[in-house]
């Protein structure tokens, strides 16, 4: 390479430093632009959800417990139960629909917990919380997200209860009213779940605690019978229960009945188990 060539790749590299920006302009530069705002508590709580969903569209098995289980759930307890206790499955029907209803939705609810101590399996919470936003949005995002699917699992359940013979006297109103009961009270229950989640290390020990609390709530209710027909010691616990308060309302509300204390009882438990469990939760993500 000869000296000349030498000479001016030098002074192209020395004019190249001279217009490069200064530390200090470059500084400024970012100090005087105005940042992006941070997002509020309803749209990173509502971010979240779509995120919950779109795991939904590629893992779409995912679907399986708010379809067929349903499904099978009304048909297996319908024409098990339907001869023996109402006479007919038509006649049963009509009792049993909104109750169980009610007892799949609030089953579904244990998924919850499985998708939060997974995710915290695998790192991905440690990253939640190094981002500037809302502290409860991503477990708020989650129980969003599952609301849609427990929606889904309702509108599934009616289906087949109708094509089978139930007919809801209260009408359209009477169902989407039940139907928002039932998904603010499974709401308010989900954060249970996200407490067992954030507690427990394991995938399998959240569905095993899961199905203990939730077998004796669902079973012990009167989804299935009048609890006039159990011993006294029994009708306490099943009258007291919040899966019977909200299984009578919504089974009233789809008559076409407007039952006060009922409706009560439901939004009173929903309140508590947020306040409860909800605190525990939020105490726990931040500690994790």
């Amino acid at each position: 390479m000869s000296t000349a060539t030498t000479t001016k790749s030098t002074k192209d590299m020395a004019d190249l430093v001279l217009e490069a920006p200064r530390a200090e302009d470059l500084a400024a530069l970012l100090v005087s632009k105005d940042r992006p705002p941070r997002p509020s508590a309803l749209s990173a709580s509502f971010t979240f959800g779509w995120r919950a969903m779109l795991k939904i569209k590629h893992v779409p098995e995912q679907l399986f417990d708010v379809t067929a289980f349903p499904i099978m759930m009304v048909l297996m307890y319908t024409y098990l139960f339907g001869g023996a206790l109402a006479g007919s499955v038509s006649a049963y029907i009509q009792f049993l629909l909104p109750g169980i209803l009610t007892m799949s939705v609030v089953m579904i609810t244990m998924y919850t917990g499985v998708a939060v101590n997974t995710d915290i399996t695998k790192g991905v919470f440690d990253r939640f919380r190094t981002l500037p936003i809302w502290r409860p949005a991503p477990m708020v995002g989650y129980l969003l997200g599952d609301a849609v699917r427990y929606f889904i699992a309702s509108v599934v359940m009616l289906g087949v209860g109708m094509i089978i013979g139930y007919r809801p006297h209260g009408g359209p109103l009477g169902v989407v009213l039940g139907i928002a009961l039932l998904m603010v009270f499974s709401f308010a229950f989900s954060w249970i779940w996200t407490m067992f989640g954030l507690l427990l290390r394991t995938e399998k020990s959240v569905m095993g605690v899961s199905m203990m609390v939730i077998f004796p709530l669902t079973f012990l209710s009167n989804v299935f019978v009048d609890p006039k027909t159990m011993p006294g010691w029994l009708q306490a616990f099943v009258n007291n229960s919040p899966v019977t308060h909200v299984a009578t309302a919504v089974r009233e509300l789809m008559e076409g009945n407007w039952p006060t204390a009922d409706i009560a009882w439901s939004l009173g438990w929903a309140g508590l188990l947020v306040l409860v469990f909800g605190s525990v939760t939020m105490r726990l993500y931040n500690r994790k």
